[in-house]
């Protein structure tokens, strides 16, 4: 008959098994914390790229239409517009709807002389724009004004066919310079590059006039355009009755006519968060970056008029009236106009972004550099103190 055994096998105890479940945890527990530590840097690591990258994109287009300023125009031009009842304003677009102002509902002003408006190459706009809740302090705007270059409307003979009609025509043979390796200008009505509704041209007349385009311009041979300026232009450049309007012009007056490039930046804060704009002409405003959370700008000027050879610096409004500012450091600009501007000094554009969410705190990034108007005095006047 077999023997039986009867050894028992132990499995774990309840004590063993609590342990070994604990000492699990624990390392699961370290292992999810540094996982997630590691996620959450990734995540902030690609996000502040993201904010630079943006930051960057927004920073060179704004520069680089500030280095622009005047380019084109005359030297120290000072372009006197429709003066009547009715003033001619920017910031608005084709829909009749203006986005300046602390409710995002206001036009932009040109400066005055004798009670005249006047366009420059840089208008500047101190307290323009809204009062964010990162800042008690009114935002400020600006804007470059300059011809454009790549459409070459300068290469057509403009004649005044009536008050608010222009025909562009292409001489044979051609007087323009041409760049390299184009050889004909574009069409006027180009599906690109053309003429459209909010364009602001810049007849080279006496006196020079400023006209914005209301329609479509139609095509009356293979290289003759008639173009509308209608009365009641959304920036009320084409004024009837106004003096250094289209509409002064004579019937037949011919003149050289080129594109203006009139490019405001502002911020708009009916969306959360904040956007950098940048609207050009009559044209709908278009998003350059979010999370802006403020702007502000300062102006170095060359006093060649009170005190020639003096400059005066970090100007907040040079060209519109004194009275209604005190942020002018001494000697102030009083007297001087936007044309003798030399630098564009960004004082701030700061952009904010949260980090993983509101809860996880914020990063930022704030420009603080100047600009050279290297187009508006045409002169490299700089206290050398």
């Amino acid at each position: 008959m077999g023997d039986q055994s009867t050894k028992r096998e132990r499995g774990f105890s309840l004590l063993e098994m609590i342990i070994a479940m604990a000492l699990g945890t624990i390392v699961m527990g370290a292992a999810v914390q540094l996982y997630s530590q590691g996620v959450a840097a990734t995540w902030q690591v690609s996000q502040r790229a993201e904010l630079q990258q943006d930051f960057r994109a927004a920073s060179n287009i704004l520069t680089r239409d500030m280095s622009l300023a005047g380019a084109g125009l005359s030297a120290n031009a000072a372009i006197q517009l429709p003066t009547s009842a009715t003033i001619p304003r920017y910031g608005c677009d084709q829909t009749g709807s203006c986005y300046l102002g602390n409710a995002n509902n206001a036009a932009g002003t040109y400066p005055l002389q004798g009670g005249a408006p006047y366009l420059y190459g840089l208008l500047t706009g101190y307290r323009a724009g809204p009062t964010l809740i990162s800042n008690p302090e009114a935002t400020d705007t600006v804007t470059a004004v300059y011809t454009d270059n790549a459409f070459l409307l300068n290469c057509y003979t403009a004649t005044v066919t009536s008050a608010t009609v222009v025909t562009f025509s292409l001489p044979s043979p051609l007087t323009c310079t041409m760049p390299s390796g184009v050889t004909t200008p574009q069409a006027v009505n180009d599906t690109i590059v053309g003429l459209t509704a909010g364009d602001l041209i810049l007849f080279s007349s006496t006196p020079q006039v400023v006209a914005e385009v209301t329609g479509t311009p139609t095509a009356t041979g293979a290289t003759t355009f008639t173009v509308p300026f209608a009365a009641g232009d959304v920036l009320n450049m084409n004024q009837a009755t106004g003096t250094n309007s289209l509409a002064k012009l004579t019937t037949g007056t011919q003149a050289a006519a080129q594109r203006l490039m009139v490019i405001t930046y502002y911020l708009d804060n009916t969306p959360l968060p904040p956007r950098l704009m940048r609207q050009i002409s009559g044209h709908s405003p278009m998003p350059v970056a979010e999370n802006i959370v403020y702007m502000k700008f300062s102006y170095d000027m060359y006093n060649d008029i009170i005190t020639p050879g003096q400059s005066v610096p970090n100007q907040c409004n040079p060209g519109y009236s004194t009275a209604t500012y005190s942020c002018d450091t001494s000697p102030g600009s009083a007297g001087l106009l936007p044309n003798q501007v030399t630098k564009i000094n960004i004082l701030h554009m700061a952009m904010d972004s949260t980090v993983k969410g509101a809860q996880g705190g914020y990063q930022g990034l704030d420009l603080e550099t100047s600009v050279s108007a290297r187009n508006l005095t045409y002169n490299n006047n700089y206290n050398n103190n």
